[in-house]
């Protein structure tokens, strides 16, 4: 048996990274000495390793491959029952076996937590679905409150008229159950961040403006304010006043009311 000959059996473990420190040193040091043979066939083992994990489906071995295998199991099992211990050439198809065992396990946990994923994400996506919907449905049925004021003969019509003549007249409809929805078009836009505000004049002498909520009209001037829950009973309400406020309202007017409705 030349050099060589005594490394042939460890080549593909190596490959796989399977030898023990001693092996391979042994096998390193050989390498070194500048074998093409045995780098070379190092090389191919590699390749071999490198094509595991396209491996085609699995097929039943020959009845020569399976004997050869069987017995090389049953040798290994017989030495290792001995109280000496002794070297082992392992086989490489005992090492395609265990690499193939690894590439499955490995592929199997990822496989897992990519479903995991999956299913997190189909929970957060009919979760936020859940969530749209029920805007939605909350935004619908504000909108047929609000067309319902202003629809429903049982509702006050108040006109709300401007300190300026040049500036649009505004309409509120008041239903004493469903609340107040003032309207209006072409409204002009405050200044900076201002909004308007509105505000329920009690009737009761000397009390001050109730503030209620505010709106900033869009660029067309459109203005669609709708309050649902009015502080005052429209009976205990003498006028409805509009005034130019900071952002976000005011506890009491700052400046003079631009619009202006009595309720009869």
């Amino acid at each position: 048996m030349n050099n060589c000959e005594q490394f042939r059996e460890l080549i593909e473990a190596y490959a796989l990274g399977a030898l023990d420190a001693e092996e391979h040193a042994a096998l390193d040091a050989h390498l070194s000495s500048g074998c093409s043979d045995c780098t070379k066939a190092i090389e191919e083992a590699r390749w071999v390793v490198s094509q595991l994990a396209y491996l085609a489906p699995q097929q039943a071995p020959s009845l020569t491959l399976k004997s050869r295998l069987m017995q090389s199991v049953r040798s290994e099992a017989s030495v290792s029952r001995r109280p000496v211990l002794v070297f082992r050439p392992r086989t490489f198809w005992t090492w395609v076996g265990v690499a193939a065992l690894i590439i499955v396990t490995l592929y199997s946990g990822w496989n897992a937590l990519r479903l995991q994923e999956q299913a997190r994400q189909a929970r957060n996506s009919a979760a936020e679905a859940e969530r749209g919907q029920q805007k939605l449905q909350q935004e619908l049925a504000l909108t047929e409150r609000e067309v319902s004021i202003l629809t429903d003969p049982a509702s006050v019509r108040i006109s709300l008229l401007p300190q300026n003549a040049q500036t649009p007249q505004l309409e509120a409809r008041w239903h004493s159950q469903l609340g107040i929805v003032v309207t209006g078009q072409q409204v002009p836009v405050p200044g900076g961040s201002r909004v308007w505000q509105l505000w329920l004049i009690p009737k009761t002498p000397g009390a001050k403006p109730m503030p209620s909520l505010t709106v900033r009209p869009g660029p067309d001037g459109k203005f669609v304010l709708p309050v649902f829950t009015p502080p005052k009973l429209i009976a205990e309400t003498k006028a409805l006043a509009i005034t130019d406020e900071p952002a976000g309202g005011s506890p009491q007017p700052t400046t003079i009311p631009r619009w202006v409705g009595g309720i009869s």
